[in-house]
């Protein structure tokens, strides 16, 4: 992992995708290049009262449109190749998802299990200065959100740290991700798994690929096997899970547990909460090596932790069909190409862990227009819609029980414009970098980057940089 390029393998991929395409050279020069990256070394103050320098990183990726937006991730892997390359990733994503943000992605460098809650505080507060002083951060600038290891909590520090530092009316859409009542979001915190979800089921619904693969369509009774049960993994789990498909494994960092029968995923995940561990979990058959976990029987397999899981090594041991890359980078070059000479579905990371960006920009919209989804209509349609039952009645006889007339009736909350817009937005995705891929007689992945190059570069030629 040490020494695994994540960079250059994006850019490979950004390569492959632009050789279909009649592109300026200099034009796709520009697309690929990092604008800028910031490398901050800071000292903080230990509990025990010794001094330690913390480093970190932030990377605008691209700025062909305004603010650039990625998240911040806690980790001991966290280097300047790696926020250069997850920075490239959500630009593409974006672009991908039809979001208006350029891409950008930070990261500090730290285990964040060996420091106290104080102690991360303090670390993420002084980040977030860091990137004030360079104007790095701002809600027309660039617009950070939870990533690995961090989640609301660290959310609302950089809020209140950038909210104390500019005098703003805006200063709420410094960053998303936030808890709801500090101007967050309902649908954040389970985006990017309920978007894995919308993704997948929209995969399973074709059946001409269903055919190749062997399967009926739809999702009811697929085994699937999730690698990394944090935020995403968890909800994209649930939902599959809702949906009728049987979680069989979960595999974490020191083990998982496997079920051919189906693990119910709320009750695991209460557990890891009650003794911080997946080991004792009472259902289930314990399995200590994670690696082997996931190269057991299912047919989807989720890698949600990080990157390059899959590799060279083990992609010929990999026994599922559909892989859902709910992780950035999940498969190495080789992997992809060793699971893709077989039958098989990658369905790449670039679009099918694109759901937090997709709520994080609803958020982003919230905050800038100071008023929260469904408060100006709700009532309305509620009423409208009790007006067109009385008429309903009036003409047929028909009495609706008051079950219905609720159930009917009811207004949108903002959960559900919320969830509506990201269900549209994953499926309007899929099925364009499906036509891609039909077009250019290529593969998923190659057909997402193709999606997003053609927009990115239409964006830079609008602008009257290239011709």
């Amino acid at each position: 992992m040490a020494n695994y390029e994540f960079f250059k393998f994006v850019n490979q991929n950004f390569n492959r995708a632009s050789g279909y395409l009649s592109i300026e050279k200099g034009l796709l020069s520009q697309i690929k290049a990092c604008n800028s990256t910031y490398h901050i070394a800071f000292p903080i103050k230990r509990d025990d009262g010794t001094v330690e320098v913390i480093h970190g990183w932030r990377s605008a990726h691209s700025s062909h449109k305004s603010p650039t937006k990625g998240g911040i991730r806690y980790a001991m892997q966290v280097n300047e190749d790696e926020v250069n390359a997850l920075a490239a990733l959500m630009t593409y994503k974006c672009a991908i998802v039809s979001v208006p943000f350029g891409g950008a992605k930070g990261g500090v460098k730290i285990d964040r299990s060996k420091y106290s809650n104080s102690e991360i505080e303090r670390i993420t507060r002084r980040y977030t200065f860091e990137l004030i002083k360079k104007n790095f951060i701002g809600p027309g600038v660039d617009v950070p959100a939870p990533d690995y290891g961090t989640g609301e909590q660290e959310m609302v520090w950089i809020l209140d740290t950038y909210r104390s530092m500019v005098d703003s009316l805006d200063s709420d859409g410094c960053v998303t991700g936030k808890p709801i009542h500090q101007s967050g979001i309902s649908g954040r915190t389970s985006a990017t798994g309920r978007g894995v979800y919308f993704g997948l089921r929209e995969a399973c619904s074709m059946k001409k690929e269903m055919d190749k693969l062997g399967f009926t369509t739809g999702l009811e009774g697929k085994k699937v096997i999730v690698q990394g049960l944090g935020n995403v993994g968890y909800y994209a789990a649930y939902f599959l899970r809702e949906a009728g498909a049987l979680i069989t494994g979960i595999a974490e960092l020191h083990g998982g547990v496997y079920d051919e029968k189906g693990i119910n995923i709320v009750k695991l995940k209460e557990h890891i909460r009650e003794t911080g561990s997946i080991s004792g979990y009472p259902d289930g058959k314990y399995i200590d090596d994670s690696g082997k976990l996931i190269e057991m029987n299912c047919d989807i397999l989720i890698p949600a932790a990080l990157e390059n899981q899959i590799t060279e090594e083990n992609a010929p041991r990999i026994k599922a069909k559909i892989i859902g890359e709910a992780a950035n980078g999940p498969l190495s070059d080789q992997g992809h190409k060793i699971i893709k000479e077989r039958p098989s579905l990658i369905i790449p990371d670039i679009y099918l862990n694109a759901g937090g960006v997709t709520v994080s920009y609803f958020e982003w919209i919230k905050n800038l227009s100071h008023i929260r989804f469904g408060r100006m209509d709700r009532r309305y349609e509620e009423n409208a819609m009790e007006r067109l039952l009385e008429a309903i009645e009036d003409l047929t006889g028909t009495k609706f029980s008051e079950n219905d007339l609720k159930r009917l009736g009811k207004g949108p909350e903002e959960w559900d414009i919320v969830d509506s817009g990201l269900e549209d937005t994953m499926v309007m995705a899929y099925n364009m970098m499906y036509e891609a891929r039909e077009q250019h007689k290529t593969d998923l992945r190659t057909a997402a980057y193709i999606t997003a190059i053609k927009k990115i570069a239409l964006s830079y030629q609008q602008l009257g940089i290239f011709p």
